[in-house]
Formats: C-alpha cells, structure tokens, sequence
C-alpha cells in the first residue's frame, strides 16, 4: 500500500515542472543585459550540479536497482544518507535554477522542496519501517535522513566470481 504523498508524488513534481518550464521561458535575467559574466557564472554553476545530480542519481540507481523494497540497501550512498536518490534530485533541481540565470529561482527551488520533500520522505520512511522494522529503525539511528555524511561511508563488499 502506498502513502499518500507518495502516491502522487511524481504527479505533482510533473505539474511543478511545467510550471516552473513556464516560468523559465516566459522570464530575462535582469543581469543578462548588465552583468554577461555574473549569468555565464550562474550558469556554468548550474551545469555542474545538474552533473553532479546526474552522476549521483545514477549512482544511487545502481545499487538500489531491483532491490527496492525487497532488500534495505544500507551501502555505497546509501550509507551516506537514508535518502540519496532525493538529495541529488535537489541539486539537480537546483542547478536547472542556476541555468536559468536568475537568482529567484534557485531560491524558489529549495523552497519548493523543502515544504514538499519532507512529507514524501516521512511517508516512505513509514513504509519502509513496516517492511524492515528494527532494521531499518537501526539503519535511522545511524545514517542521516537528507544531508549526506561522508564519515558513515561503507562500501559494499566485493565478491570474487570463479568462471572456471
């Protein structure tokens, strides 16, 4: 059964999209005309964490992958924090609002997802407490929910496959 805010959460951050779409080409950067090398700076840091997103993102993907609510994933970023896949979406949310070259919307972004991205996170976190229970209750108490902390860094162990 999902939650609620999951349920509609790829819904609403469509319909946010789009707005914010509107919003992009519908709007001129004031400093476009007066400052060229403040928005080419704006934008170059908007295209680097849209790629840091992008490799984050994927990421994330590869160990979750065919995992997800069959296996708590605790390893590679998901030992940094409970929440990844999120995190690096913010970035990249916030590095598009970089590119657009106008200080309002990056702004606009992290206030945005901060209102929002609360409620999916408790609603999965619910979820996954009834599928996991004490573990993941542990895993809580060990890993931060948002915010990555590289000091609980763990990698996965290796396995050594034999082909003969």
């Amino acid at each position: 059964m999902l939650f609620k805010v999951e349920k509609y959460r790829i819904q609403i951050s469509r319909v946010a999209a789009v707005i914010v779409f509107f919003f992009i080409v519908a709007s001129k950067s004031r400093w476009e005309a007066e400052n060229e090398n403040f928005t080419f700076i704006l934008f170059v840091i908007g295209i680097a964490l849209v790629g840091i997103a992008s490799l984050g993102r994927m990421w994330c993907s590869l160990y979750i992958a065919g995992y997800k609510d069959e296996q708590l994933i605790t390893k590679g970023p998901y030992s940094l924090c409970r929440n990844p896949l999120y995190f690096f979406s913010m970035v990249g949310v916030l590095g598009i609002g970089f590119c657009t070259e106008i200080l309002t919307f990056p702004i606009l972004v992290i206030i945005l997802f901060s209102c929002y991205y609360p409620f999916v996170i408790k609603s999965e976190e619910k979820r996954l407490l009834a599928i996991f229970g004490s573990e993941f209750e542990k895993y809580t108490q060990k890993i931060p929910a948002f915010f990555p902390n590289n000091s609980t860094f763990e990698e996965p162990e290796t396995y050594v496959v034999n082909c003969s």
